[in-house]
């Protein structure tokens, strides 16, 4: 038998051209004689009985008719002989499948029938084109391979098409384009059959199943025909008449889809079931449809059930993003993500609704901080008392520890928050920088739009460096630090923030609070690293002071030691010698801290003496040297005795008592106060006050703390109440005082760092301002100095940028400072070639 294309006589020998006979005159036409045959032959090929026919034999036929001129003969003849075959014997049986029923169902799509005889009466349809099209394929195929000597000429006569496109092209236009009447109406089977496609790919959408391999035997077909004869490639039939059909049926159906998803209002269900369509959109492209419409079908699928009811899902109460983030669902996020980047590169939609997220917890913290009770101390942590015992009662926090502690909350809640976040950035966007930078952008602007964000943040460094990493590893101590970087980066007002951190510093360095001197200047070095040299050189200046400080102290002890005068009430001093602006103003006595009302503070005799020997041997090699001290900045260990009681037998109080009291420098000046009155003698407030000379704010705290707290009373208010002391109370020294400890550390009120009320922001900011001014009027000078000569608006701009890494500088403060720099002569008006404005550097 003969079959396929290059038949037989290809794989055999070679084919010798025949003899040509000498025509004898009276004989039939030779032509009529080879046609004969050849179409006895045709015959037999589509009745499947081809295994008698000779190959070769019938090639010579055609080849001779080619050679006696009549191939364009030949070739009319064989078309027109498939022609009445498609007529006569191959239109009759599609007719015939072609019922009332399937044009009912699939072209007007009239309900009432069941999936199984919808199924079962494409699936015959579709079974008749297929098994009339692989016929009719494998009919051509032998057909052209008898005729090829006829499709040579044909390929090199550009004016008719191969016998084989040609005859190919029959069933396209004898089955497919051909019409039926059915219900009345005239339909082109092309559209029952498409329809009929469609109508089956729609019952597997809805979960039947289906004959995949059915209709991709359908599809090639249409792959296999072309539009014409010319066999164009971008005129597949698939690609012209079925794919759109395909398309706007697709889209049709999970437009329809997508309503019932959102009106079910079920955003986790509406993630899982799009991936789950897209994954079967790109299955069935590879096994029912074509690959040459995956790119297309897809998009339909991502317009229809992302795009366009994208933000409608996100918005969605209870199971929108707002639910997924706040219920950590990863999967769905994931998804959501994965979605998202289809049809998104850039993902605005998911960078929108995430930053309005972000914001949205952002502000939840600050409402959470303002509705938090912080006058009991937050018992979360502690351990629940065993049956039985008595509940601890809370202990109650002063003001002071209640605005820490409401700052260590609010860093605590947005570096939770931020770990969410960053999981989720991890966990489901796959690390994505689009989303990172906007996540990033999107922290900084609600801690930025929190006014006290910097004093928080360099609160919570200070809670942490005090007493936070205490008996915590090395990896935690780093975690803690990389927090504080995290959160510094965040700051939109870094410069304010270097104000709050440098007095913080200047109290624990000065008081000996720090944890760890190395975790403190491993802070700063990440600092450095972050912010660069400029920020951190007051802090570094800072502790270049406290290491100077120690090494002079111990050669003034050196000093001291050479002189040879041992004295067992020698006061044994520890001085920190504060230099330049690094430290704080507050420190430094610059604001009146360290000064009273009528001059300097007034020390005791001994610490007078103390004072001059000290100041001799700093100025045997520092001629000119100014020292201040400062009160308000120091500490003193004294050695108390407290005497027995007369009358008291038994107890602490019938015998000598001796304690060493830790106390500020002021507490230190009013305690000896009371070495020189009698036992039984009062100080009134404004006795102290005048022989101190100690600041009436600082006197107050002062007094405060030797006088009310119970466990530190080592003086006796004339009212024992608990407020604080005030100008009209008496003091005595408690006689009765006991402790249990020996060494005991009295807390200065108001001496620890905590929050800033609205008086001392309202100042804090005002030296922000200032400090500002400064700052911004170097950066004109400087860019000024480079540039020479520049216009109004470049120059702000420059000076923006070289500004925006410490604070965003507002335009009219700019403003301000160009006509300042003007007026002191650094800078003059000029124009531009365009007669806009400018400035000249002039000095």
């Amino acid at each position: 038998m003969i079959s396929g294309r290059g038949g037989s006589m290809m794989r055999g020998g070679r084919i010798r051209p025949p003899r040509r006979p000498v025509a004898q005159p009276g004989t039939v036409d030779e032509f009529e004689q080879c046609w004969e045959k050849l179409n006895e032959a045709l015959r037999d090929i589509h009745m499947r009985n081809a295994g008698n026919l000779s190959f070769e034999q019938l090639y010579r036929y055609s080849y001779k008719i080619v050679l006696k001129k009549s191939g364009q003969k030949l070739y009319d003849r064989v078309k027109a002989f498939e022609e009445k075959w498609f007529a006569d014997e191959v239109m009759p049986p599609i007719w015939a499948l072609i019922t009332p029923n399937l044009v009912s169902i699939t072209l007007e799509e009239v309900p009432g029938k069941s999936v199984v005889e919808r199924r079962a009466m494409g699936e015959k349809f579709l079974k008749g084109i297929r098994g009339s099209w692989e016929s009719h394929n494998m009919s051509m195929n032998m057909i052209a391979d008898i005729l090829m000597y006829l499709e040579r000429g044909s390929i090199q006569d550009h004016s008719r098409p191969t016998i084989y496109a040609t005859t190919i092209g029959l069933f396209r236009d004898h089955i497919l384009k051909s019409t039926v009447k059915q219900n009345g109406s005239d339909y082109q089977v092309f559209a029952i059959l498409t329809a009929t496609i469609i109508d089956q790919i729609n019952m597997e959408r809805e979960g039947d199943a289906i004959d995949k391999a059915l209709l991709r035997s359908c599809t090639s077909m249409l792959e296999d025909l072309f539009e014409t004869d010319e066999e164009n490639e971008h005129e597949q039939l698939y690609v012209t008449i079925f794919e759109p059909v395909y398309l706007r049926n697709s889209r049709n159906f999970y437009k329809a889809e997508c309503e019932k998803l959102v009106r079910a209002g079920d955003a986790s269900a509406w993630l899982r079931h799009t991936q789950r369509r897209l994954a079967e959109e790109i299955d069935r492209c590879q096994t029912t449809v074509s690959q040459l419409s995956l790119q297309k079908i897809t998009k339909v699928v991502e317009e229809e059930l992302i795009v366009n009811p994208m933000g409608e899902f996100f918005n969605l109460e209870g199971s929108g993003v707002k639910s997924m983030i706040s219920n950590d669902r990863i999967e769905d996020l994931s998804i959501l993500y994965q979605l998202a980047a289809r049809v998104d590169p850039k993902k605005t939609a998911l960078r929108n609704a995430l930053g309005a997220r972000v914001m949205e917890l952002g502000s939840d913290v600050e409402k959470a901080l303002k509705n938090t009770d912080f006058s009991i101390a937050q018992q979360a942590d502690a351990e629940e008392p065993t049956e039985g015992a008595e509940r601890s009662k809370p202990k109650t926090l002063n003001v002071t520890a209640q605005q820490t502690a409401a700052a260590v909350k609010w860093v605590d809640d947005v570096l939770v928050l931020k770990d969410k976040f960053d999981r989720l950035w991890s966990a489901c966007f796959m690390e994505d920088l689009i989303l990172h930078t906007a996540l990033t952008k999107n922290f900084a602007d609600f801690i930025t739009l929190f006014d006290r964000s910097s004093e928080y943040v360099s609160l919570f460094i200070d809670d942490n460096l005090k007493r936070g990493i205490k008996g915590k590893t090395e990896a935690e101590v780093d975690a803690v630090l990389d927090k504080a970087i995290t959160l510094l980066r965040f700051l939109g007002e870094k410069d304010k923030f270097e104000q709050y951190y440098q007095k913080h510093l200047a109290r624990r360095l000065l008081h000996a609070k720090s944890e760890s001197q190395e975790v403190e200047q491993e802070m700063i070095s990440r600092m450095k690293r972050e912010l660069g040299n400029n920020f951190t050189q007051k802090f570094e200046g800072m502790f270049r002071d406290m290491r100077t400080s120690k090494e002079t102290t111990e050669q003034y002890r050196g000093h001291i030691r050479g002189l040879g005068d041992a004295d067992d009430k020698q006061i044994d001093l520890n001085i920190s010698i504060l230099a330049g602006n690094n430290w704080p103003k507050e420190i430094m006595g610059r604001t009146g801290f360290a000064d009273g009302p009528k001059g300097k503070l007034i020390y005791p005799r001994e610490i007078q003496g103390l004072q001059d020997s000290f100041f001799k041997f700093y100025t045997i090699d520092r001629n000119g040297r100014v020292l201040t001290w400062l009160g308000g900045a120091g500490t003193a260990d004294i050695k108390c005795v407290f005497p027995k009681i007369p009358g008291k037998t038994s107890g602490p109080l019938s015998k000598d008592r001796r304690y060493e009291i830790n106390v500020s420098t002021y507490g230190m000046v009013v305690l000896m106060l009371f070495n020189d009155i009698a036992e039984d003698q009062w100080l009134s407030f404004e006795d102290i006050l005048e022989r101190t000379n100690i600041p009436q704010p600082d006197l107050i705290n002062v007094l405060t703390s030797l006088s009310v707290i119970k466990t530190y009373r080592v003086l006796l208010k004339e009212s024992q109440t608990k407020a604080a002391a005030k100008v009209g109370d008496r003091f005595t020294f408690n006689r009765e005082f006991v402790s249990k400890a020996i060494k005991i550390k009295v807390p200065s009120v108001n001496a620890a760092n905590k929050v800033e009320n609205d008086e001392e922001r309202r100042e804090t900011d005002q030296k922000n301002e200032e400090t500002r001014m400064y700052v911004t009027d170097a950066a004109m000078v400087r860019i000024m100095k480079q540039r020479k000569h520049l216009g109004h608006s470049q120059l702000i701009t420059e000076v923006i940028q070289v500004l925006a890494g410490r604070f965003k500088p507002d335009v009219a403060l700019i403003k301000r400072r160009i006509e300042a720099l003007i007026g002191r002569e650094y800078l003059e008006r000029a124009e531009l070639a365009d007669g806009s404005p400018a400035y000249q550097y002039v000095a």
